[in-house]
């Protein structure tokens, strides 16, 4: 073990070294040291300090992590030549070290095996859709658990919690509804098993020791550390995830899918005399597992901290309740289709989900071949971060773009308004593959929610803090309590 570290670290450090020589004509940014590369430039809060450095480097500027050579594109017409403008030449997915190695280029979200990519998207985006199962669709699941949620939130009895638990354990249900075919209840321990298992990975990887380890993966692999306990907690998950399989293999009807591993393993079966095909179990199990944290993490982070700005800025609550019952009334559930009737709901979400940021660095890209950008050469296999932050508060696109201001989505008619620079996940073929989910539950939730509920704060408005936390992985709310008066 200490050999193997040794002969890593040794390894590492020559690489490093020659990837510092140069080569190709990378944009400028700040010198690197052999090995440490601009760590120290960097410090624990990457996103502001990349920021920092946008004001010095201009708005493509190259840092380095460790031995490993990043291009940060900001600014929304730079990023959009990322995601949409190019996107053939940036569509493999950059380096997470210690997602990859966990997940060792299997799944849809982290693989860079472009025909694997293709097939499971394409299989996933479908069935994530609709089904096509004959069952109920994946809207009716959403209704379904908002209802479950509102009366488990009505038993709150208007005193002060922390809605984050209850809003991730009915989102939680959403996933295991649409991958395993049915709801838990919210105590029941296989949500325990999932929510606990993604806060500690999370934790972990945004931790100071899962940062070190994005810089120098190879000598971390063998170093004993935080950073070891998640793949301890990940692997528990992924156990979890295959002995759930196991029971919808015992239970198949391949006449008759239920859910989402139900529809993957007909494909296994279907494909089992093709060695080639993307339809097998490894690809089965680290899909479904990150179909969860991308189902759970995201949309739990992103209604909790809908409802504290609902806190903050009550006249947009109070405008909020007005549409609502104007359009729904209080006496059935919202549907999808009347989100095209409801012009400043949509505002206001989308507004929400611009001012909080989630993924301010994006999701890293890697390009496929030599390309052109800004008048540099980027090479073949270069990692590129799109800072998605620099997009949603860019001055040129939103006025006043770090308040919070639902106008940005509204024409002078009061009618919603899109504008392109909008892109909370990305953009392009690679976009998050739940994004068409995510719409579909942050409208069903937040507007069910409104409809049934007033919002109290227990502390007054100016105290509210709305500034999030963040990490390397996204941007969080503060913790904060709340009470909800039923309407």
């Amino acid at each position: 073990m200490l050999l193997g570290s040794a002969y890593t670290f040794i390894t590492e450090m020559l690489l490093g070294l020659k990837s510092l020589q140069g080569g190709g004509d990378l944009p400028p940014g700040p010198t690197p040291l052999p090995l440490l590369g601009n760590t120290l430039d960097i410090g624990g809060d990457i996103v502001n300090s990349l920021l920092k450095l946008r004001e010095k480097y201009g708005d493509v500027f190259t840092v380095y992590l460790g031995s490993r050579p990043v291009v940060v594109v900001t600014g929304y017409k730079n990023v959009k030549e990322i995601y949409l403008d190019k996107s053939e030449d940036f569509l493999q997915r950059g380096a997470m070290p210690i997602w990859h190695d966990f997940y060792e280029n299997y799944g849809v979200v982290f693989t860079n095996n472009m025909e694997r990519w293709r097939e499971l998207r394409r299989f996933s985006i479908s069935t994530l859709r609709d089904f096509g199962l004959g069952k109920s669709s994946t809207e009716e699941r959403i209704q379904e658990e908002t209802l479950y949620l509102v009366e488990k939130l009505r038993k709150s009895k208007e005193s002060f919690f922390d809605p984050r638990q209850t809003l991730s354990r009915a989102l939680c249900n959403i996933i295991f509804s649409i991958m395993f075919g049915n709801r838990r209840e919210y105590e029941d321990k296989d949500i325990a098993t999932v929510l606990t298992g993604i806060y500690e990975s999370f934790l972990i990887a945004s931790s100071p020791w899962g940062q070190i380890y994005e810089m120098l993966p190879g000598v971390m692999k063998f170093i004993p550390g935080k950073h070891q306990e998640f793949f301890k907690s990940m692997n528990k998950l992924h156990q979890f995830v295959r002995e759930k399989v196991k029971i919808n293999e015992m239970t198949l009807d391949p006449n008759n899918p239920r859910d989402y591993v139900d529809a993957f393993l007909i494909k296994i079966e279907k494909d089992k005399m093709n060695p080639s095909s993307e339809f097998n179990m490894k690809n089965l199990l680290a899909s479904t597992l990150q179909v969860f944290f991308a189902g759970v993490e995201t949309m739990s982070t992103t209604i909790t901290y809908f409802l504290l700005l609902l806190l903050k800025y009550p006249d947009v609550l109070e405008k909020l309740h007005k549409e609502i019952d104007q359009v729904i009334g209080r006496n059935r559930s919202p549907t999808l289709q009347d989100r095209n009737l409801m012009p400043y709901t949509e505002a206001v979400i989308h507004e929400m989900q611009r001012f909080i940021d989630l993924l301010p660095l994006g999701v890293p890209r890697k390009t496929v071949n030599e390309v052109k950008l800004k008048g540099y050469t980027l090479p073949k296999g270069i990692d590129v971060f799109p800072m998605l932050t620099t997009v949603l508060k860019d001055p040129t696109c939103f006025k006043n773009p770090k308040e919070f201001n639902p106008e940005n989505f509204l024409n002078k008619k009061g009618e919603f308004q899109k504008n392109d620079a909008f892109m909370p996940l990305g953009a392009g073929k690679r976009i998050c593959l739940g994004e068409a989910l995510v719409r579909m539950e942050v409208f069903l939730f937040l507007v069910t929610i409104v409809q049934n509920f007033d919002l109290k704060s227990p502390v007054p408005l100016e105290e509210l803090d709305i500034t999030p936390i963040v990490s390397g992985l996204g941007s969080f709310p503060k913790p904060y309590k709340m009470a909800l008066i039923p309407r």
